[in-house]
């Protein structure tokens, strides 16, 4: 079955492409076994030297790469050239520091010498989304390059155009054929990969039925995985907040990227003495949000990615309606070209429902109501998720109860929940396992070697 690139803004097809046939795969398999055997012999320099090259073309494309991502997946335009920025700094920071974060730990022992070494595992398999198609891939790619694996990428089926200029642009900064691949294959193709000898690892950003089946998968056959999955991230205003800032942060926090984002602020918790206030400004400034072509600079908010999460958005909307909760504004699809949907805002949101239970991809907000801190701090927890949390207050006492208490995987006080090259990332609970970026993200992929010599 083609591989179909539409433009969520007007639901027109760009482009197809054919999946690889099983030859196709086993040639670029055996491609990634081979560049391996050479690739991880050459020094830190000579692959710094390549990462700066590449973050070099993505500095200097910019504007033509973030169209691609526009047009294919359906960000706004501006946001799109600042993932490319994102990615090209990537780049360079593990270009610049790769080597620092790898090298040899000295230990004392009873051994004449001993120490710690970390190798790279091989051919590393990364299952990614489409939601920042450049950025998932190249906070992947960079640690994992510099650190002497190759890798392999299974891209979501929508974004072909992107999976392939991404592999186009290793090529072109200098990288062996081999080192960096794209394969364009079915999703049912991916378990046939990870029980492939050559593969030696795996990495997995999606949905939990998508980490689940990945992680169950490397499990049988004994291989490494890293799962960065959903989350449901709270947002928590507290009393003593800069309230301006924090407004203004909410709304960008639940709608970048359309809402698509597991580190998007999904739920807003808000402290009983500003809750009407915060409420009644949240939902002015989410219904005034202007929706439109995302190439125009005017546009606030683009389409959702496709017709079918589209179509679940809505679904989650609808039940988490008839189950009791208020709908404040929006709700509802927008009719005609494209894939937009209102920017929505939920209160007395039950329990059993989904904007409570599961992770909304979309630009929905569930506002809930707490009496202190420690409410806050346990209806945050109350899910499965745990990736993010953000909250704000200029309290001492209370930022220290945050960055305790919060069963997540990273917190962001007075902050917007981001990823940055110099922090590790990753969730806990139903969020996944394992981390990316920093040193304990290229770490993730090596083998950590003891050498005790007497």
């Amino acid at each position: 079955m083609p591989l179909a690139s539409i433009n969520p803004a007007t639901g027109e097809k760009l482009k197809e492409f054919s999946p690889l046939n099983d030859a196709e795969i086993e040639k670029r398999l055996s491609q990634a076994e081979k560049a391996f055997g050479r690739y991880r012999r050459t020094t830190f320099a000579e692959r710094a030297e390549l990462l700066q090259a590449v973050s070099e073309l993505l500095f200097q494309e910019k504007q033509t790469l973030a169209e691609i991502i526009t047009l294919e997946m359906g960000k706004l335009f501006r946001d799109s050239v600042a993932e490319i920025e994102k990615c090209a700094r990537g780049c360079r920071f593990y270009a610049e520091n790769g080597a620092r974060f790898l090298e040899e730990e000295p230990a004392q022992t009873d051994a004449a010498e001993s120490y710690v070494e970390y190798q790279p595992l091989g051919p590393v398999l990364a299952v990614m989304p489409w939601n920042f198609p450049f950025w998932q891939v190249f906070r992947f790619a960079a640690p994992a390059l510099i650190a002497g694996n190759v890798g392999l990428l299974k891209h979501a089926s929508n974004v072909p155009q992107c999976a392939l200029t991404i592999e186009g642009i290793f090529c072109r900064a200098g990288f062996e054929q081999g080192v960096f691949q794209t394969l364009l294959i079915e999703p049912e193709h991916v378990e046939k990969l990870i029980a492939d000898a050559r593969v030696k690892a795996v990495t997995v950003t999606g949905s939990e039925k998508a980490g689940a089946a990945v992680a169950s998968a490397a499990a049988r056959e004994i291989k490494k995985s890293v799962l960065e999955l959903g989350g449901s991230d709270a947002f928590i205003v507290m009393p003593s907040a800069d309230f301006k800032s924090a407004l203004s942060t909410a709304v960008k926090a639940r709608t970048v990227n359309t809402g698509q984002s597991c580190i998007a602020a999904k739920r807003f918790i808000i402290a009983d003495e500003i809750h009407e206030q915060f409420l009644q400004q949240f939902v002015e400034r989410m219904r005034a949000l202007k929706l439109g072509n995302p190439m125009d600079p005017e546009t606030e908010l683009g389409p959702l990615a496709t017709e079918q999460i589209l179509r679940g958005v809505d679904d989650q909307v609808q039940k988490t309606i008839a189950a009791g909760a208020k709908l404040l504004t929006g709700g509802n699809r927008i009719h005609g070209p494209g894939f937009f949907y209102e920017p929505t805002v939920l209160v007395d949101v039950p329990k059993q429902s989904p904007a409570y239970c599961e992770e909304v991809f979309g630009p929905v907000a569930a506002v809930f109501r707490v009496g202190d801190a420690h409410a806050a701090v346990e209806l945050a927890n109350d899910t499965t998720f745990g990736l993010g949390s953000s909250a704000w207050t200029k309290d001492r006492e209370q930022q220290k109860l945050f960055a305790s208490e919060l069963d997540a995987g990273m917190v962001f006080i007075n902050a917007m929940v981001a990823s940055d090259p110099r922090l590790p990332f990753g969730g806990v609970k139903r969020s996944g396992f394992g981390r990316e970026l920093g040193a304990a993200g290229i770490r993730e992929f090596t083998n950590t070697k003891t050498i005790w010599i007497s």
